[in-house]
């Protein structure tokens, strides 16, 4: 550390002590009663006192130099995935590598900061030579150097991996970020090993049921020119397809699509497998296990009439492009061999009827909470009608029906229509409303309102409202044929008025889940290198999130052991952190209570086998070359590895760099100073006054 006096010249110092000697002169220069030398040492006090006075004026600031050595630091990382593990080079001594590898360590140490990390499903301190994780992810290694060491002297990385990269960015891109020379060390072996394998398995996670789907197995061989083998998918340890490969070509790579019905509700479990060759490298990696759900996504819509009508056709037809809803028409004497509570949605075109024919029918729906889309027409009972809700009322009908147009209705946002589907709307035919006087309850939500004839209305066309929790639909009015001939007239490219049909049953038949205790998993589908994450919220009768009481958890895998959780609270809700699980199957069961109430939810979860580090065998080496050219550093072969303390004791760029640290203080600031001209001008006082002089 260095300091010296700045803000002011050697001038103005000299001009305070010249200020000091003078003060001094004049107050003793004329003086014969004190002692000489007692003189001279009563004006040096006097000098130093009015000069340090003066240089506070003068001289306010005080700068502080301070020089920090920030010793090079050395970043060895060490690869601990398991394809590192399960093959290595001809002659490699995994005893001696690690304790060579330590060696290059404690060799560094003694003139550079070393910092010894592994990398493998996550970064670490230290080093690792257990070789257990699941995937290698080196851009993960090289984030971590430039969050910890941004504004540090890093001196050089050195890498000891076998290049196989699975998860994560390309480390090519991570290298240009770093400013210092990589140094890899080759593990593994990049000469091709006799290996047959399941490289890549594409699926969906979720179908539905009775869908086909597809799923795409991607196999590869090596130095398995002429050799056969044997492909078998299982469901739930049931053989379901099995195909023979021939595998022509040292180096064999082949898409196989198979195609599987799903057939049966749940989590299903698909095992691939393939037939193991003579002097197979490892056959770990010929066999793969992965779930997927299969949900029955389909939704019956029920259409009920009296009568044959074309706006029935069109709605079946609008409603069955969805391949998840099923559309049933049931007519006259069908309505009262019908259950409405097997539907999820019931339409009921122009019912109740005039003649009530569906009087039966009609009885079903008392006290089924069921949604319900209500179609207005010329066959409607309109007194029968009013009876049967309570959120519309159509008085002073006399059974006669006007020409009524679409107008949209501003504000609607329960689902999206476009500004061209919009126009399309005003543009169609009129439909056939009953006359009567409209009254609607105010929280109804209008998706059109009523327009006759030039003359824009605030009644609404088509509208939803919310009965005792229930959600409902009203089209007061008939004639949806007539928008589907305009359609065809103007060879639309896609069908509006489906379209809204469909956006109208998926709004109705959607249930709102209005459970008071829920838990579920942030996904359905995990890793197995994955924490797995439980969300849970519980609500009071006023429906507010509340979490006062404790809630545990029990999750279960496929052998039926029990794992036991307690959720952690959070403001309003509860989380819980259960950690990683291995591949398979669990189901789960929290429960809680509040108010004397016991509250249970259940669900499930599966985790997938990580199959990435026995997809590729083969070491990488010549990434790793390209890392260190690209980095001005060498590619080591581990029998030379100690080498590498050689090549980086003579790099030249690699040394000590010295920080300089400038600090400002205000001399005003410094107390200690006031206290020594107090000390020194009570000192000259004290001896002025014992020699008699004032």
């Amino acid at each position: 550390m260095t300091g010296f006096f700045s803000g002011a010249s050697i001038l103005s110092f000299l001009a305070c002590l010249a200020l000091g000697t003078l003060y001094a002169w004049l107050l003793y220069r004329g003086n014969k009663n004190l002692d000489k030398k007692l003189q001279y040492a009563l004006a040096a006090l006097r000098i130093v006192v009015v000069t340090t006075i003066a240089w506070f004026i003068f001289a306010p600031l005080i700068k502080t130099l301070n020089y920090t050595l920030d010793k090079p630091v050395i970043i060895i990382g060490q690869d601990n995935s398991l394809s590192v593990g399960q093959v290595k080079a001809a002659g490699f001594d995994q005893k001696l590598y690690e304790q060579n590898l330590e060696k290059l360590r404690d060799k560094l140490a003694g003139k550079y900061e070393v910092k010894a990390l592994h990398f493998g499903d996550q970064v670490a301190d230290g080093f690792d030579f257990k070789n257990q994780g699941k995937s290698t992810d080196a851009s993960a290694f090289f984030q971590k150097i430039r969050d910890e060491y941004t504004n540090r002297n890093v001196g050089a990385i050195v890498l000891a991996t076998d290049g196989i990269f699975n998860h994560g960015g390309n480390p090519l891109y991570s290298v240009n970020q770093i400013n210092a020379p990589i140094y890899t060390i080759a593990l593994g072996d990049s000469v091709p090993k006799r290996d047959v394998l399941i490289s890549n398995v594409n699926y969906n996670n979720i179908v539905y049921l009775d869908d086909d789907f597809t799923v795409e197995i991607q196999v590869q061989a090596f130095q398995s020119d002429g050799e056969s083998t044997s492909l078998t998918v299982s469901q739930n340890g049931a053989k379901i397809e099995q195909q023979k490969i021939l595998i022509n070509g040292s180096a064999f790579n082949k898409t196989i699509p198979v195609k599987i019905h799903a057939g049966k509700i749940g989590i299903q479990q698909y095992t691939i497998q393939l037939e193991a060759l003579r002097n197979e490298i490892t056959t770990r990696n010929n066999v793969q296990t992965f779930y997927i759900e299969v949900i029955d996504g389909r939704q019956k819509v029920l259409l009920a009439a009296v009568a044959p009508h074309p706006d029935l056709g069109v709605l079946k037809e609008a409603i069955s492009i969805n391949k998840h809803y099923e559309a049933k028409v049931a007519l006259a004497d069908d309505l009262s061999t019908t259950d409405p509570s097997k539907f999820d949605l019931i339409i009921l075109y122009q019912l109740p009827d005039v003649h009530n024919i569906s009087s039966v029918f009609l009885k079903k729906l008392t006290g089924l909470k069921k949604p319900i889309w209500y179609i207005l027409g010329a066959q409607s009972n309109i007194n029968a009608f009013n009876q049967m809700q309570n959120q519309v009322n159509l008085s002073s009908a006399n059974g006669s029906v006007q020409e009524v147009y679409a107008d949209f209705a501003n504000g609607f946002t329960s689902f999206n229509l476009t500004e061209e589907d919009k126009k399309q709307f005003s543009s169609f035919d009129p439909l056939l409303s009953p006359f009567g006087r409209l009254t609607v309850n105010a929280g109804a939500t209008p998706v059109f309102n009523q327009r006759i004839g030039k003359v824009s209305t605030q009644q609404p066309l088509l509208f939803f409202a919310n009965e005792n929790g229930l959600k409902t639909g009203y089209l007061m009015g008939e004639g949806l044929w007539r928008w589907k001939l305009a359609e065809a007239e103007n060879e639309a490219p896609q069908s509006v008025l489906n379209d809204l049909i469909s956006k109208t049953v998926q709004y109705l038949s959607v249930k709102d889940d209005k459970r008071r205790f829920k838990v579920f998993t942030a996904k359905a589908a995990y890793d197995e290198n994955e924490s797995i994450q439980f969300n849970a919220t519980l609500y009071n009768d006023s429906y507010q999130a509340v979490n006062e009481p404790e809630v545990n958890l029990q999750v279960k895998n496929e052998a039926g052991k029990v794992f036991n959780y307690t959720f952690s609270k959070t403001e309003t809700s509860y989380q819980l952190d259960a950690g990683t699980m291995p591949a398979g199957n669990y189901s789960y069961v929290a429960n809680t209570d509040l108010g004397g109430k016991k509250f249970t939810a259940s669900g499930s979860f599966y985790v997938n086998a990580l199959m990435a580090e026995y997809q590729q065998t083969t070491a990488n080496h010549q990434l790793l070359n390209t890392i260190s050219k690209q980095s001005n550093g060498r590619l080591f072969m581990p029998d030379n590895l100690l080498k590498i303390a050689d090549e980086i004791l003579k790099n030249e760029n690699i040394k000590t760099i010295s920080y300089e640290d400038r600090k400002y203080d205000e001399l005003i600031n410094m107390k200690w100073l006031f206290g020594l001209i107090m000390i020194l001008l009570g000192t000259e006082w004290f001896l002025r006054k014992r020699n008699g002089e004032l």
